[in-house]
């Protein structure tokens, strides 16, 4: 993978002084699984143009564990396009190789940091899934966007174009250190695959670092938080840092999928927005409070008492649940510690008068293995959560929850396969977020909802959940099982 950087800034190597490397020779530096080499292939006064070529061994990717997973296809654990591709390598190699320039600083001139310079940059190749994508993620920086596509093989030209691009940025007055930055911030928010390390609350420090400045102004700030940082326990805070008031409140799988070019739906404040039943109303939902509302407004129909809200996350279906007085009890379970502490703050239950803090019990459980407590409940709901589970542990799941739980009512939702054509920024056969084990078609989630109704004595209705489009269907799916 390649970056150049260019300047016609006078003398133009002044750019050597801000990087800190000398034009005159070749630089190169380790880097994880190959080489970084920095060198000049132009340095005049009229115009500079420094390049890092990162040098990727594929070999080296797979013995550090750092390349595809490749137990099932062994293969491609070397043919893949991490050495050629920008990604969280490119990253990282622009901290490790242009430190001094990306702290905005420079020894030999110290007031050269601050010059507003003619830049153009160059990464061959972007993954993206459109030049419209690149455009939306560099335009609002003040950046003229170029694009080049490729095609997915030049011997098989009826393929078409790959979803690389040569990408190109030119902007006529910017200081080098923000042209640093915004790379580092988004080369690996359009990088499909997962970072090469590990995810932790100290990325969420860089992201701040790096993008404190720019990023509470960008329109699509709150894409490039959730793609940078990919775990809901790191973006949510990371954006009520970022956006103070103005942080989203609901995090959706799909406002990552559906960040694309030709997306009808998306809007800065909800990937997926959709018109409201009331065609008067004045504002609009986004698809995950639409399957949140019709949870609850279904629970509500039942006349539920005693409700379970299984995969509760941050308390956003329980806050709806505790709205409705003729709910005595709700119980609500989830694997993850750190989410029952989030759903803990966000409901404020500390601040709960006594009576309705009683209406509510939070604890930590797994949906896998038998529970005495989720027994006895009117119903119980489960909302995104089985596509998150091995399609080998669902019998599991069946035998928790319908036939030792056996609550009254089940309400399953589940993303609908079929839409996820309607999704510009997903590729053929991916899922709309990493955590997904499987996403069902219309008929999977029929078939498997049928057979699971007949054979624990319930009967099952399924419902389209969002706009539907011709030959696809909604977005998302609703089964709703009674005894």
């Amino acid at each position: 993978m390649l970056l150049t950087i260019t300047t016609t800034h006078q003398p133009a190597t002044d750019l050597g002084y801000l990087l800190h490397k000398n034009p005159a020779r070749l630089q190169s530096l380790e880097i994880t699984g190959g080489q970084a080499h920095i060198f000049y292939p132009e340095a005049t006064p009229e115009r500079c143009t420094a390049a890092l070529l990162l040098d990727i061994d594929p070999v080296a990717l797979v013995r550090s564990h750092r390349g595809p997973a490749g137990e099932g296809f062994a293969l491609e654990q070397y043919v893949n396009d991490r050495p050629y591709v920008a990604s969280s390598f490119l990253s990282a190699a622009l901290v490790k190789a242009f430190n001094t320039a990306m702290n905005g600083t420079c020894k030999d001139r110290p007031a050269l940091p601050e010059v507003l310079l003619p830049l153009e940059a160059t990464v061959a190749v972007m993954p993206a899934a459109s030049a419209e994508q690149l455009r939306r993620l560099f335009g609002p920086l003040g950046y003229e966007v170029e694009t080049e596509t490729h095609l997915l093989d030049p011997t098989q030209q009826e393929w078409g174009n790959s979803r690389y691009f040569t990408l190109r940025l030119r902007h006529p007055a910017l200081r080098l250190q923000d042209l640093l930055s915004h790379l580092y911030v988004l080369i690996p928010v359009l990088d499909r695959g997962d970072k090469h390390y590990w995810i932790s609350q100290e990325e969420a420090g860089k992201l701040l670092r790096r993008g404190g400045e720019w990023l509470p102004r960008h329109p699509e700030r709150e894409f490039i938080t959730r793609r940078y940082l990919r775990f809901a326990e790191f973006v949510n805070p990371t954006l009520e840092r970022l956006l103070g008031d103005e942080a989203l409140d609901e995090e959706t799988p799909e406002t990552i999928a559906s960040f694309s070019a030709g997306t009808p739906e998306y809007s800065e404040s909800a990937a997926e927005a959709v018109a409201p039943a009331d065609a008067n109303a004045a504002t609009k939902q986004n698809l995950h409070d639409l399957r949140l509302d019709r949870v609850a407004e279904e629970i509500r129909r039942l006349g539920a008492k005693q409700v379970l809200d299984l995969g509760c996350g941050e308390g956003k279906l329980v806050r709806r649940l505790l709205k409705n007085g003729a709910i005595e009890h709700i119980l609500a379970l989830d694997v993850s510690w750190r989410e029952l502490e989030r759903a803990q703050q966000r409901l404020h239950v500390s601040e709960m008068p006594p009576r309705q803090r009683e209406r509510l019990t939070l604890t930590q459980g797994s949906l896998l293995y038998h529970d005495a407590r989720l027994a006895g409940y009117d119903a119980a709901a489960v909302v995104e959560v089985i596509e998150h589970l091995d399609e080998s542990r669902l019998a599991a799941f069946e035998q928790v929850v319908f036939a030792r739980a056996r609550p009254g009512a089940v309400l399953v939702t589940t993303p609908n396969a079929d839409y996820n054509q309607r999704y510009e920024a997903l590729a053929a056969g991916d899922f709309r977020h990493h955590d997904h084990r499987f996403e069902w078609t219309r008929a999977q989630f029929t078939a498997w909802a049928e057979g699971v109704a007949e054979h624990h004595g319930y009967r099952v209705r399924i419902e389209p959940l969002g706009p539907e489009a011709p030959e696809v269907g909604a977005p998302s799916q609703l089964a709703v099982f009674e005894q």
